[in-house]
């Protein structure tokens, strides 16, 4: 019974390859659409988090992925542990990967600076 209906069915047209190809696109759009509004602002703020945990100095706030906010006591350029001190009298180490935020950066001191390039 349904068979003869679908060999009454004529034989697709150049015209529905077309109809594809525009049903398509609205998913492209919103493809396009989440690439700009949601992925590529997260890369942009993912690469700037990097930027300042590869930046981060003795001093500086900084807030630690189990929510603790101290300030920086010992921060060696490229070791992935640094201290930081939550309280009087604690210190405690944490990966620099674990660190969600920083909440104040402090200025590299340009006696310092000049001293080193002297030194060199």
């Amino acid at each position: 019974m349904f068979i003869a209906t679908a060999y009454a069915a004529d034989a697709p047209a150049a015209s529905s390859s077309m109809s594809a190809i525009f049903s398509f696109a609205p998913l492209v759009l919103i493809v396009i659409v989440f690439y700009f509004i949601l992925i590529r602002p997260q890369q942009q703020q993912a690469k700037a988090l990097k930027l300042k945990l590869s930046a981060i100095r003795r001093g500086d706030k900084v807030v630690t992925g189990g929510g603790f906010i101290g300030q920086v006591a010992k921060a060696v350029d490229g070791a992935e542990e640094i201290e930081v001190d939550i309280a009087p009298n604690v210190r405690v180490t944490v990966l620099r990967s674990t660190i969600s935020t920083v909440l104040s950066e402090t200025k590299p001191d340009t006696k310092i600076a000049e001293v080193k390039k002297a030194a060199k």
